[in-house]
């Protein structure tokens, strides 16, 4: 059975829903932040040197990084290609990828900026300006692809949407999603699945 480690308060939320998804038996083990730090305690570093979350087991198989947890889910249980494309459909399967690997590669790094900004309430005029202008790009380049697309690769919901919601729920906390309908409204279609309210509601603890 998966065992996922589950650091609340974080994106590990978004591997929950991707088990829910693929409708797989998993155990959950609920990890909490330091109150002061929102750091992760050294519990979680029992599992994994670095403590960071998610981390899954697999019958002895350890497995960090969101994006290599994502593809050894699909590939062992994804069978029916649900979620992702067939990998003999190359093309397809080369642009799944890309959007896949896409929110942590390049859009995570601006908001994480500016996640650290508001909360040290300094200023910092050249993290800002990149900030804003990186931010910017993305929600632009993210709403763009889904002009007159129900999902990000179209109309069929995939294991892609998951990795762009975390993007866009991270940008609406931060106060810069508002600015974006398309992008507000592909958040509110992906979150009435009931995969994901069966996530946060088993991941609540």
């Amino acid at each position: 059975m998966i065992t996922l480690h589950h650091l609340r308060i974080g994106r590990s939320i978004f591997t929950v829903w991707l088990l829910e998804e693929l409708g797989v038996e998993y155990d959950l083990k609920v990890y909490h932040r330091d109150p002061k730090t929102m750091r992760a305690l050294d519990d979680l570093k029992q599992i994994h040197p670095l403590g960071k979350s998610p981390v899954i087991e697999d019958n002895g198989l350890v497995i960090s990084e969101s994006g290599a947890i994502t593809s050894y889910l699909l590939e062992k249980f994804d069978r029916e290609f649900k979620f992702s494309p067939p990998r003999s459909d190359l093309e397809q399967w080369g642009r799944f990828t890309r959007w896949l690997h896409y929110p942590e590669g390049s859009v995570f790094t601006p908001l994480l900026i500016r996640m650290l900004l508001l909360r040290s309430g300094a200023s910092h005029e050249l993290l800002q300006g990149f900030s804003d202008k990186e931010i910017a790009l993305h929600m632009n380049h993210i709403a763009d692809q889904l002009a007159g697309n129900k999902y990000i690769l179209g109309d069929t919901f995939s294991a892609a949407d998951i990795g762009i919601s975390y993007m866009i729920s991270m940008a609406r906390r931060l106060g810069v999603s508002a600015d974006y309908p398309t992008l507000e409204a592909y958040l509110a279609r992906n979150q009435s699945r009931p995969a994901w309210i069966s996530a946060t509601e088993r991941a609540v603890e």
